[in-house]
């Protein structure tokens, strides 16, 4: 994808993450940098027909991550994978100012405490400084039985910042996030975590709803999507992109490719053909799907999978994301 004009000097945010001037004309601008499920593709311990043509095709997908901006200067990662630093190097605006160690990153969102959206939170350990928000729960998580917080303390100021569903906040450069509470599933290592004030959480897995300082477009991200929920409903109404979890094609998928009895829903995620189905009471936006498992026809272009679906997800105005696509408006 071409790379975004460089903001003149006078526009970088300056040391310590403060932000420079404002553009002219706010917009959102969304880096998608990665697009796959847990594990990436190809996996590497797996040798599926989808794996293998990705290892012979080079078709690979990174892990599910991206980078929003209001201004193009101040950017923040939502959710860091475990493939971060490639990521990172292969996104232009993300880059530090010739001769400084001065880049644009400013913080991470975090839509879960799964391990392919959190590992990445420490490769940025040489940062001067960043905010990390996320919910109670994750906090808990990501301080306790997988004690991300500690370990990054003795290398970079990590701000932890904890967010609530449906109370919006404000970020650097006009940013604007509100998150969306859209399922209580834990990640498998924190199973046990202590402390009955985390059963029945709804705020373990969320989604954003971003928006410009002057603008009244939005951008809305649920890489993790149970079921279809009112609150999405109102965050979709009115976006104008729209990047939905696309984990599955169908809810029996991985059952019938590994002989298991897991469901999509089983493991938290609407697969897209039931998802499709809400699309239509929401024209207009552009809805992406993204955090694609290896299984699923839709990461393999050319498949006939993904051939019979596409009627589908055309008429809903529908597509699937890919690794480093550029979205502004």
């Amino acid at each position: 994808m071409p790379p975004l004009p460089r903001p003149p000097p006078g526009h970088r945010a300056g040391p310590g993450g403060h932000p420079g001037p404002r553009a002219p004309e706010d917009a959102l601008k969304i880096r998608i940098l990665g697009t796959a499920a847990g594990g990436g593709l190809p996996q590497w311990n797996c040798g599926c027909e989808g794996c293998s043509t990705a290892r012979r095709t080079g078709a690979a997908r990174s892990q599910d991550c991206l980078a929003v901006s209001a201004d193009g200067v101040a950017w923040y990662l939502v959710n860091a994978s475990p493939d971060l630093r490639s990521q990172l190097l292969a996104a232009p605006e993300l880059a530090p100012a010739a001769g400084t160690r001065d880049t644009p990153l400013r913080g991470v969102l975090l839509t879960s405490g799964e391990l392919d959206h959190t590992l990445g939170l420490l490769t940025l350990r040489e940062a001067a400084g960043l905010s990390v928000h996320a919910t109670e729960p994750v906090r808990a998580a990501l301080h306790g039985v997988f004690p991300v917080g500690p370990l990054l303390a003795p290398y970079t100021e990590a701000r932890w910042q904890s967010v609530a569903p449906g109370t919006a906040f404000d970020l650097a450069g006009g940013l604007r996030a509100e998150p969306l509470a859209l399922g209580g599933k834990r990640p498998r290592y924190a199973a046990d975590l202590p402390g009955k004030a985390w059963d029945g959480r709804a705020d373990w897995v969320t989604g954003y709803r971003f928006t410009a300082a002057g603008s009244r477009s939005s951008a809305v991200y649920a890489p993790g999507l149970a079921a279809w929920t009112p609150e999405l409903d109102r965050a979709v109404a009115g976006a104008a992109v729209v990047i939905l979890d696309g984990t599955f094609a169908t809810d029996d998928e991985l059952a019938e490719r590994t002989g298991g009895s897991r469901s999509s829903r089983g493991m938290g995620h609407l697969a897209v053909r039931d998802s499709l189905a809400h699309l239509g009471r929401h024209p207009g936006p552009r809805y992406l799907y993204t955090h694609l498992n290896n299984t699923n026809p839709l990461a393999h272009p050319g498949s006939p999978g993904a051939a019979a679906l596409a009627p589908a997800l055309a008429a809903a105005g529908a597509a699937v994301a890919e690794d480093g696509q550029l979205v502004e408006f």
